[in-house]
């Protein structure tokens, strides 16, 4: 079970774009990444192809280290801990010790 999972609302604590919020598009967990909505902007250069006809200069998301990004729950960056309760596996955050999924 991941700590964080995709959609959940996340707050960067380290790296350039430190203490900005944004969305998860995607996680990496071979790697230990996660894609964060408007986070750590990249340029990539592009060449022309059927997808993309025009080619050109494409700003997107890059990868940031999951060490350095943290769940948000109720505006408050948190720790994520894990429970059983009625003999399901939930995510709690350790803050309030509310029950995330």
């Amino acid at each position: 079970m991941r700590k964080i999972k995709k959609d959940d609302l996340v707050k960067v604590i380290a790296g350039k774009d430190k203490d900005k919020t944004g969305k998860v598009i995607t996680v990496n967990t071979k790697a230990g990444t996660v894609l964060v909505e408007g986070c750590n902007m990249i340029t990539k250069h592009a060449k022309p192809s059927a997808g993309n006809p025009n080619g050109g200069i494409i700003n997107q998301e890059g990868p940031i280290d999951i060490s350095n990004v943290m769940l948000v729950v109720d505006g408050k960056a948190t720790k994520v801990g894990f429970e059983v309760r009625d003999g399901k596996k939930v995510r709690i955050a350790k803050a309030t010790g509310k029950v995330i999924d």
